[in-house]
């Protein structure tokens, strides 16, 4: 018997097209009339747009039109990120800043040109009156009373706040024996994927349809909202997602520019292209995190967890984005800071303030990092305080396996996952105790070397029960996947889902191959359109696996039991008897056989072979829904040696234990941790979006704004613990965000630890150079005070 493709490290399908260059990007793509955007971006963070002069630019060879946002003011309406949450304020969303700008980047001129040169020569002789307003640039200025309004509708900064509680946790924290405390902050980060945000539009006159070929993931999201703005049914709108050349969360969400093309296509009846270049998408892009997160940790004698009190403030920039709401980055903040621990009482609370920056947005991890870093810290900081080993104190609060399910003080409920065999596997792996003797040993000869623990819990594959959005009415919990097999027997599977470079076409196949009984090489998965099914929304918190997954199981499921009925009547054999492998279908109890190709032919070709009453066509669309989701535990271990001189952090090990339940692909996983790990280092360690004081972005190069490479990454061990799923089709967990999750914290507490004889604790991510020189400089100062 041959064995199953799902767990094999089978190499990605998508790879021979994508590194010979075959890859078919929004970019590649250029039909005739194409017609190419340029944008005046604002340099003021808040400002009356008193007046616009174009000048000469007309004058420019190739240029065709000119907008401003009383050009197109008639041919849209705004897209608005409703939500159900109490309080909350959403701020409409327009392709070009109209009245006001709101942030340095924001769109309010277009050119459109024949080519993207032309459109850019006639931006310089295009000029802009601004009345410069007041700015509250730092969100604690932007929150308070009287603070310059940048939505004054909204009648406030504050247009989120929201708590979560359970029991009593300012007597816990009262009557504890131990109290850790600390102000922890993960600055802001920008996504930074390979292939820029790109953008094409066409305008079909004959139909009254829009196309829209773009580098997103969310497709069928775009599309529904496109349809709302444009006044456009469903059937006269299509949004394609090609080859698209990464997102971690930036091509995740509506665009001003997504919009802009499709306003200026219809209008001008000619195709229209936006592709931006590096400087746009590092200082207009959505960005991510920037909480600040206030918080208290009760622990008994024995590091039991007693209770945490947290005031969490975020800020989510100049709009709350399209469609996950402004919400969505901080509420999670405090949705999962008691982590993946037993404790009993628990208050969170959170505020989302706008600021003149770009909108934060969904960002690999979605608030887990920031709740990670700041709950691990506390964790490390109490073991600390009782003299405990950080390993240890996390042993004993760690959710065991006859607690599951468990319901934390926010209301997540884990279903079941391995946190405490993570937690084990990872000290089994690096061998903790030589790896404690082995820092001691460094310590003793004076170098700064700290090992770190981070342990987590995610939830992946949101079911029903809850969106991924707080208050969000967009259905992000069921997924559609349909499978049809033609008269050749070739097998074609289509999902909702777009891949932006997980390997979905080759998991989804494994899957579709291992419950149709089909040859993988017989599959074409199809994905990224919202045209293949009538329902799919995209890829985003960690869903691909879990919900793809399992709609292609329950299809591929019903489309074998049309295959064997059929094979039964043409073999003139029970279908019970029947038993599908291959791509071959077999009698167990007369060995005959038959091809899917043969009886695809019968069923459709051979016409009178099969009764007209017994023919059904080897199709099928099912969705599926896993309700609560599931969670996905890790714990992250990582060594650091800090050099006394530059105050430059290396990594000198890192290790990854993870339960993603039944694993499709190792290969494929291992290569997702690899990158969210790398990712994780990087804002742990180097990445930081910086405006000044005034507002103005300091960071708008990759000068600037460091990334991670290659050659500075430490080699990656990994884990793979296969908890049992057994509510779950297929008994899949999510996992492509974990490594951004845990890196941060691990990382963070490494360095505290090799600076623990100096009393330093880090709050503040990254810590670079820089900060840890001030750290170190501090406590110098004040040890000889």
């Amino acid at each position: 018997m041959r064995p199953r493709l799902v767990g094999q490290r089978i190499k990605r399908t998508e790879d021979p097209r994508l590194l010979t260059g075959s890859g078919r990007y929004v970019d590649d793509m250029a039909p005739a009339g194409l017609l190419h955007v340029a944008l005046l971006r604002s340099d003021q963070p808040h400002a009356r747009i008193r007046s616009i002069d174009v000048g000469e630019a007309f004058a420019v060879p190739g240029v065709v039109a000119i907008f401003d946002a009383g050009d197109i003011s008639g041919d849209f309406k705004p897209a608005i990120p409703t939500s159900r949450m109490k309080g909350y304020y959403a701020t409409p969303f327009r392709p070009l800043a109209e009245g006001k700008v709101r942030y340095v980047g924001e769109p309010v001129v277009a050119v459109v040109a024949e080519s993207r040169y032309a459109a850019e020569d006639a931006l310089e002789l295009i000029s802009i009156d601004y009345e410069p307003l007041p700015v509250a640039v730092a969100k604690d200025d932007a929150a308070v009373d009287g603070a310059p309004l940048l939505h004054d509708e909204a009648g406030t900064n504050v247009i989120i706040s929201r708590t979560f509680a359970r029991g009593d946790v300012d007597a816990a924290i009262a009557s504890a024996p131990v109290v850790v405390k600390g102000r922890f902050r993960m600055t802001r980060k920008t996504p930074m994927p390979m292939e820029t945000r790109s953008y094409l539009a066409e305008w079909d006159r004959r139909r009254q349809a829009l196309t829209l070929h773009s580098s997103t993931n969310i497709p069928g999201i775009i599309c529904d909202v496109l349809g709302t703005c444009l006044d456009l049914p469903g059937n006269r709108i299509r949004v394609v997602a090609p080859d698209v050349g990464g997102s971690f969360g930036g091509k995740g969400s509506l665009n001003h520019e997504e919009m802009l093309v499709c306003v200026l296509a219809r209008k001008l009846e000619r195709p229209v292209k936006f592709v931006a270049d590096r400087m746009e998408d590092l200082t207009a892009m959505s960005q991510s995190f920037d909480e600040t997160i206030e918080a208290e940790l009760a622990v008994d004698g024995e590091g039991h967890l007693l209770g945490l009190r947290a005031d969490v403030i975020g800020d989510i920039g100049a709009y709350s984005i399209y469609p996950w709401t402004g919400a969505l980055e901080p509420v999670q903040v405090v949705s999962f800071l008691p982590g993946p621990y037993r404790m009993e009482h628990y208050r969170g609370r959170v505020r989302g303030v706008l600021t003149p920056k770009p909108p934060t947005g969904p960002y690999r991890g979605v608030g887990r990092p920031s709740s990670t870093f700041a709950m691990e810290r506390l964790m490390d900081m109490a073991a600390r305080r009782l003299g405990m080993d950080p390993a240890e104190i996390r042993r004993r609060n760690l959710v065991t396996a006859e607690e599951f399910p468990y319901r934390t003080g926010s209301g997540i409920i884990w279903d079941r996952s391995a946190f405490q065999e993570c937690l084990q596997g990872v000290c089994d792996l690096v061998d903790y105790p030589a790896l404690v003797r082995q820092r001691d040993a460094a310590r003793a000869e004076g170098r700064w070397v700290g090992i770190g623990f981070a342990s987590y819990a995610e939830l992946t594959g949101i079911g029903s029960r809850i969106a991924v959005a707080p208050g969000m009415p967009i259905n992000t919990g069921t997924e559609t996947a349909s499978i049809r097999i033609d008269a050749t027997g070739a097998v074609t599977a289509a999902f909702g889902i777009s891949s932006h470079g997980q390997g979905l076409e080759t998991t989804l196949a494994q899957v579709v191959a291992d419950e149709l009984g089909c040859r993988m090489e017989d599959i074409e998965i199809q994905h990224g359109d919202s045209a293949l099914v009538p329902m799919g929304t995209g890829t985003y918190a960690s869903r691909s696996a879990v919900l793809g997954g399992g709609a292609a199981t329950k299809s591929a499921r019903v489309v074998k039991a049309k295959v064997l009925k059929a094979a039964a009547f043409l073999m003139d054999v029970p279908a019970e008897d029947l038993e599908a492998e291959g791509g071959v279908i077999r009698a167990r109890s007369s060995n005959g056989t038959m091809t899917f190709r043969e009886v695809a032919h019968a069923v459709y070709a051979q016409m009178g072979r099969i009764p007209h009453e017994q023919r059904e066509d080897l199709v099928a669309s099912e969705s599926y829904d896993p309700y609560l989701g599931t969670a996905c535990a890790s714990t992250h271990l990582a060594m650091v040696e800090i050099d006394p001189a530059t105050f430059a952090v290396t990594v000198t090990r890192f290790a990854v234990a993870e339960d993603c339940g039944r694993i499709i692909n190792p290969l494929i996983v291992d290569g997702q941790v690899h990158g969210a790990v790398a990712q994780g280092i990087g804002a742990a360690l180097l990445e930081e979006v910086v405006h000044d004081e005034g507002g103005q972005l300091l960071t708008a190069s990759l000068a600037d704004y460091l990334v991670p490479i290659a050659s500075t990454m430490p080699q990656i061990e990994i884990l793979h613990v296969e908890a049992e799923l057994p509510n779950n089709i297929g008994g899949f967990r999510g996992m492509g965000e974990g490594g951004t999750i845990g890196a941060p914290a691990a990382i963070a507490n490494a360095v505290s630890d090799a600076l623990a004889p100096l009393g330093i604790e880090v709050d503040t991510l990254p810590v670079t150079p820089d900060r840890l020189f001030r750290l170190v400089q501090a406590a110098r100062v004040s040890r000889s005070a």
